[in-house]
């Protein structure tokens, strides 16, 4: 399919056109990643008027939005209008990959669904992210980023002992369910290189949280152990946690034989290897607090900066607890460049973060701006065949 040139924000994947139906955050993310690497991504909008009051998903000039909708076009279709429903038909004939998250049971009401499309475009890849999954007893419930961290274990084991469950303060279950479906695609895209079939991709808000807490859920999987709150203890690795300084607090982390007498040397604590409270991992485990107690006298002698300075100097893996500004302050920080500027009509520059993960041919640029609502929705239908007189036709049946 021609498309008009519009800038790109990778080459890696430009040969790929997707139709992003999604809302909110985990959709978008997942969108985001194709975008990023140079697919044609076409965000696909209802009209202004359809979307009265605050949007789904935020103000359209603000930061979460501006930073979720980069590198894609924007069109406006009215799904539920027959004609609209049949402009996306005709763009899914061409498509290579369709992500949606709406609840289970809309798609299919729609008209939309995998297998309406497939049966039009056998080669489509045809990605589903929900709550709780296709099916199920839960699959019509709504559910959002916090809902998923509470059914998925992972508010049980955040926070400190006894306070009662505690979300993570960031959007785990959406950002990990966008990045998963994004790899499902690409899998599904090298599948297809040989069958010549596309296929289905579903994840959900709820397998996604499930999955992040990897060895936690191994824990109790394998071992029969139930973890539960740790606050910033590690739950398996003593001496790990945060300690306060004489200034602040820092993170310490120390794993096996080895590096205990290297935390220790560092502390001048020598004492500690000979204490047989503090022999072995397990033990050290059972006397976890007054072990911490004993260190936080010591770590009280002396600055952040002082300690992570000794410990890294024996080797023991520590850093700093920053507040965000703090954080992108960091020299290192700076120095790996996860901050780029993308340059928007409305705000002007905005700091936007780059890909966490670098190409050396196919690198990742932000290219576009988050686009306005339906700013390409002419040039996008015409690459797609529709003539000035379909999409004249289209805007008089209020189907765009």
């Amino acid at each position: 399919m021609p498309t008009q040139p519009f800038p790109r924000a990778s080459t890696a994947l430009s040969r790929f056109t997707v139709l992003d139906l999604t809302r909110v955050r985990a959709g978008p993310t997942c969108a985001r990643q194709l975008a990023d690497w140079g697919a044609n991504v076409i965000k696909v909008e209802a009209p202004a008027r359809l979307e009265p009051g605050d949007p789904i998903g935020g103000p359209r000039h603000a930061g979460d939005f501006q930073n979720l909708h980069r590198n894609k076009r924007s069109i406006t279709l009215d799904l539920k209008n027959p004609h609209g429903r049949n402009a996306l038909l005709r763009l899914a004939k061409t498509a290579d990959v369709v992500i949606e998250n709406f609840r289970p049971d809309v798609k299919t009401r729609l008209g939309i669904d995998y297998e309406t499309l497939h049966a039009i475009n056998p080669r489509i890849v045809y990605a589903s992210i929900s709550a709780y999954g296709q099916t199920g007893p839960y699959r019509e419930r709504p559910g959002f980023d916090q809902i998923a961290q509470g059914m998925g274990g992972l508010m049980s084991i955040t926070g400190l002992p006894g306070q009662g469950p505690v979300r993570a303060g960031a959007a785990v279950a959406d950002v990990t369910a966008g990045l998963f479906a994004a790899l499902g695609i690409m899998v599904a895209l090298l599948e297809r290189e040989t069958s010549g079939e596309g296929q289905k991709v579903e994840t959900s808000l709820l397998e996604a949280q499930i999955f992040m807490l990897d060895f936690q859920a191994a824990r109790w999987l394998i071992d029969k152990v139930v973890p539960r709150q740790a606050g910033n203890n590690h739950p398996t690795s003593i001496p790990t946690g945060v300690y306060k300084t004489s200034d602040g607090y820092i993170n310490i982390a120390t794993t096996g034989a080895p590096t205990w007498m290297r935390f220790c040397k560092a502390l001048g604590a020598e004492h500690f290897m000979q204490n047989s409270d503090y022999a072995s991992n397990d033990l050290r485990s059972r006397n976890r607090d007054k072990l911490n107690a004993e260190i936080n006298v010591i770590m009280a002698t002396h600055t952040s900066a002082e300690w992570i300075e000794r410990l890294n100097a024996q080797g023991v893996a520590c850093g700093p607890i920053y507040a965000i500004d703090e954080m992108f302050a960091d020299p290192q920080v700076k120095h790996l460049g996860i901050v780029t500027q993308m340059q928007t009509r409305e705000r002007g520059a905005l700091d936007v973060m780059r890909q966490p993960v670098s190409l050396s041919r196919t690198a990742s640029k932000v290219a576009m701006p988050t686009p306005e609502r339906g700013e390409h929705t002419d040039a996008v239908l015409r690459e797609f065949g529709f003539s000035d007189a379909d999409i004249d036709a289209l805007r008089k049946a209020d189907a765009i």
